[in-house]
Order: C-alpha cells, then sequence, then structure tokens
C-alpha cells in the first residue's frame, strides 16, 4: 500500500472493462482522476454512463473532445463502415478488425499523462486485455510496457527524478468472466455501463457485435443475467 492515497488517472470509457478498473484503483486507495473521450464514437452514450460510474465512484471526471478526424477509418467512428456481427475477432488469424481506431490508446494514454503531469498523477489505470479481446494491438502487453519506458523519457518530473510513471493494467491478463467477477467483489454496479459497439437508437445493446458477445458470455459465465437492454432480447 505504498501508494495508498496518490493519485492516479483512469481512462473511462463508461464500458465494463473500465468500470472495473475504476474500482480497482478506488480499492486500492488511490484519488482517482477519470478520463473520458468524445472522439465522435458511434457508441457516444458510453460517455452518459461513464459520467454514473465517476460518480459513483466519487471520482473527479473530465470529459475530453478529440477531433473526430483523427480516428476515421474505423467502424466505431465512420457510420458507412458496417460492425461486424458474426463472431469474435482474433490476433490468432493475424486479421485486425475494422473496430480498432487508429492509434486511439496512444493518443488517451498520451492525453492522462500530460493531465497526470499537472494535477501529480503519475499513476494511470487502463483497462487493455489481452485475452478476450476484438485483436487491436494497443492492448498488448509490450505495447504498455513500452509507452511505460517512452512515458519515462518524456515528463519534467520524470527526467528531474521526483516522480515515475506506471501503467497500470490490472485486466490484461483476464478473461471476460474473471473481469466480471472481480468487479462484482468489489462492488461494480454494471447496471451503469455500456459495452455495445452500434447500439440502437434507444441506447439498447445489439448483442451481435464482438463486445456484446463477449459481455453476454462473460455474465453467463457467472451465473447471472447481464443487467442492460439488448435490443434482439
Amino acid at each position: 500500500m505504498e501508494r495508498m492515497n496518490k493519485k492516479a488517472v483512469v481512462l473511462l470509457s463508461g464500458g465494463l472493462d473500465s468500470a472495473t478498473v475504476m474500482a480497482v484503483a478506488s480499492s486500492e486507495g488511490f484519488i482517482v482522476h477519470a478520463l473520458s473521450f468524445d472522439y465522435g464514437q458511434r457508441h457516444s452514450i458510453e460517455l452518459k454512463k461513464a459520467e454514473e460510474v465517476a460518480r459513483f465512484f466519487r471520482a473527479r471526471h473530465q470529459i475530453i473532445s478529440v477531433p473526430n478526424v483523427m480516428f476515421q477509418g474505423s467502424a466505431l467512428t465512420s457510420t458507412d463502415i458496417a460492425v461486424p456481427k458474426d463472431g469474435f475477432g482474433s490476433m490468432e488469424n493475424s486479421q485486425i478488425p475494422p473496430t480498432y481506431v487508429p492509434a486511439r490508446n496512444t493518443v488517451f494514454l498520451s492525453l492522462a499523462l500530460g493531465y497526470g503531469e499537472v494535477v501529480g498523477a503519475f499513476d494511470i489505470f487502463i483497462g487493455a486485455n489481452s485475452i478476450d479481446y476484438s485483436g487491436y494491438p494497443d492492448c498488448r502487453g509490450e505495447y504498455l510496457r513500452a509507452f511505460e519506458v517512452m512515458a519515462n523519457l518524456a515528463l519534467k518530473e520524470t527526467v528531474e527524478g521526483r516522480a515515475s510513471v506506471k501503467i497500470h493494467a490490472p485486466l490484461l491478463t483476464l478473461r471476460k468472466e474473471e473481469i466480471v467477477a472481480l468487479g462484482l467483489s468489489l462492488g461494480v454496479d454494471y447496471a451503469m455501463t455500456h459495452s455495445c459497439y452500434d447500439p440502437d437508437d434507444s441506447g439498447r445493446s445489439c448483442g451481435r457485435c464482438d463486445s456484446c458477445r463477449l459481455r453476454l458470455a462473460a455474465f453467463a459465465a457467472n451465473g447471472i443475467s447481464d443487467p442492460i437492454s439488448y435490443s434482439n432480447s
């Protein structure tokens, strides 16, 4: 507990994983500064959910707008690209799915790094997962370790020896059902989260995209029903 009562920046999307990470950071005694991003995502309902999660954990919360032009060419930001609904993406077939957003985690972590130096928070939490995920290259352990090395070379506070940056990815090697179990043990109310890549106009999840399939299977593996609404129930 040497970091007890220190500040942390948590990347908070409003999804299942980031809500669990928020719970982990809070349980470890960090004073949490949550960052969410409005980047033109088609599932912008997640920002409302992020606000709910931040309030639930009494975290300081900032929503940062990032120009949509930076993240074009993804099914999550371009409505002319369909969200796949025919099964999980996988790194095993060397195909990164169209839901990949160009350099998203690099941009978000960089903004968290700068914000963290301003508020004195050098612990950054991210909900990256390399087990049950859609095959994104910026969710791998080697990527996060490389970013941490870069971060410690980049800041005045680190170069002058007053701080060190630590990238925390507590979910990195957990299966989705293990993430749900962890969150439940820490008191996460998953009814306030959103995971779907392609919700309907009412904000209900589609139940068919990779994110929905993984989420539904995780709750089923824990013997409970997902508390959110689905359009194809």
